[in-house]
């Protein structure tokens, strides 16, 4: 390959953890570094609007827009399951929502036989990620690329939604990301000035003159090159033509938990037996690669008001939606520079959970599904999710050709654990719904009406449920006893060289929370864990 570009490094994928490494590895100019993009440049105004969400949630030229197999547990449903195409990844169509995971969710990670990753060893890492615009030392920091803002703005109907989770026990937070989760306030986001704040917009954008870096959009990866055992290369297409990029030193993958074993599938690493399927020809029998696929399934509880305090009202007339815009040109507030989300809410309804197993996103809007037409009548979303799921589902390809999406069974609902957890967690959102101040707010229950037994509220579950957009798991990190460890602690991908997956696939268990943040934090440690591995072979 010595007529084919080269580049010290390679990274797949310009979501949020690969902004993070190319911003990182080629802070020396000694590196070259090559990042490429299956999607566009992150161009489009809806991805900057923080209420553009709501857009882009449906946008091909910016989402991939897949679906899972239809699943026997939710009446055999297929679940749209969006994810970012763009640069940015999904961190530039997601929520928005400042989130780390639980102290003990790392400490796990290193239980389960992974050295580095415990809380205690992350959390610089997060850290060093963050500018955030109100908290400090010794568990934030606000010097950071990425932004956390806080909501400048008290909302009439979040401030009640806080005070009647407080009757019910739920104390009032101004930190979901202490080393106490529990608790109910409003959510800090990924914003700077009423803009979102990306990983392209934090990492890349400051960076993107860097001569030592090659970004290339609009360029699908279509396999990974092997020499013997050693990751050389990859082969990518672009306006239907086949190039090639070859890398001395490493590969890194981070195409999402979705289409990082999908290329390890597609370039030979992974069960030997759908390999030989499609007659491609196996670089590492890796069984493990496309397994442990988890996700937070959510269910959203509508509620039509007896106030008009709804953003539904603003949006559905001329005058509130100039208002609105008037707020974001004026004073970079209001509903545009905030998305949908505003609070939020952490706690526990199982008996056997030691830490908050459910989370709350509460919306100031409504709509028959997210990303909707809003109601015409002023209503709010309770949206309510499992924290740590015990369903687990698996990615596989169902064909040879990478322009053709993997097969993806989410599996979800299988264990009657996640099953009594979600009627646990609805009747819970019924219960702050029921207790005033909210209650003297609502009209009448939209979602799920009816419904009043356990089996009625998990039927309610399984016709209503949907992702909350966090697919994970499926290139899990492991020791090496572990059969179906595909990296290790380093994110090395085993039975290779010159080759690692950093993204949400890596994670061995889903996260307490929303994954962006934890996605940053990988990609901002694995930077130090391959400069660390050059600078030793030296």
């Amino acid at each position: 390959m010595s007529s084919i570009r080269s580049f010290d490094y390679i990274i797949i994928g310009a979501g949020s953890a690969g902004c993070v490494l190319a911003n990182r590895l080629s802070a020396n100019p000694k590196h070259s570094v090559c990042l490429i993009e299956a999607g566009p440049p992150d161009y489009s105004p809806w991805i900057h609007l923080p209420i553009g969400y709501g857009k882009t949630m449906w946008d091909p030229s910016v989402n991939w827009k897949f679906h899972t197999e239809p699943d026997p547990e939710m009446n055999n449903r297929p679940i749209y399951w969006p994810r970012g195409k763009c640069l940015g990844g999904s961190s530039s169509i997601n929520g928005l929502i400042f989130i780390r995971g639980q102290k003990e969710d790392y400490d796990h990670w290193h239980d389960l036989g992974n050295d580095g990753w415990s809380w205690d060893e992350v959390l610089p890492y997060f850290k060093k990620a963050e500018g955030n615009d109100r908290l400090g030392e010794p568990l934030h920091s606000q010097i950071g690329p990425l932004r956390a803002s806080s909501i400048k703005k008290t909302h009439p109907l979040v401030e009640a939604f806080i005070k009647s989770a407080n009757q019910l026990g739920v104390p009032t937070t101004d930190d979901f990301n202490n080393l106490q989760q529990e608790g109910v306030g409003y959510y800090q986001l990924s914003t700077h000035n009423g803009l979102r704040c990306s990983a392209a917009k934090a990492y890349l954008k400051p960076i993107k003159s860097r001569q030592n870096l090659r970004i290339i959009t609009n360029a699908q990866v279509s396999k990974i090159l092997f020499k013997d055992q050693q990751a050389v290369g990859i082969e990518y297409i672009q306006g239907g033509s086949k190039h090639q990029i070859a890398s001395q030193k490493e590969i890194i993958l981070s195409a999402g938990a979705l289409q990082s074993p999908q290329l390890l599938q597609l370039s030979g690493i992974g069960p030997a037996n759908l390999l030989q399927k499609f007659g491609i020809p196996i670089v590492h029998d890796s069984p493990g690669v496309g397994k442990n696929l988890q996700d937070h399934l959510q269910y959203r509880l509508i509620y039509e008001l007896n106030q008009n305090i709804s953003t539904n009202v603003e949006l559905s007339s001329l005058m509130g939606r100039i208002k609105i815009g008037l707020d974001w040109l004026l004073f970079r507030s209001g509903p545009l520079s905030i998305g949908i989300n505003q609070g939020g809410l952490f706690t526990k309804v199982m008996p056997q959970s030691k830490t908050p197993d459910i989370q709350f996103h509460l919306a100031t809007l409504s709509a028959d599904m997210a990303g909707g037409k809003v109601h015409p009548f002023p209503g709010f979303t309770m949206s309510v999710c499992q924290l740590r799921p015990e369903s687990r589902g698996y990615v596989e390809i169902v064909s040879p050709d990478p322009l053709t999406p993997p097969k993806m069974v989410a599996n979800y609902l299988t264990t009657e654990h996640d099953r009594a957890t979600s009627i646990a967690a609805v009747k819970f959102a019924r219960k702050i719904a029921q207790t005033n101040p909210l209650q003297g707010l609502i009209r009448r229950e939209i979602k799920p009406e009816r419904a009043e037994s356990d089996e009625d509220l998990l039927e309610f579950c399984r016709n209503n449920g949907a992702t909350i957009f966090h697919p994970t798991g499926t290139c899990q990190m492991g020791p090496s006893q572990q059969k179906d460890a595909v990296l290790d602690c380093e994110l090395r991908v085993r039975g290779v060289g010159g080759l690692r997956v950093v993204d949400c696939s890596a994670m061995p268990t889903l996260p307490s929370g929303n994954t962006n943040w934890p996605a940053v934090m990988m990609g901002e440690r694995a930077a130090d864990l391959i400069l660390q591995d050059q600078n030793n072979r030296v």
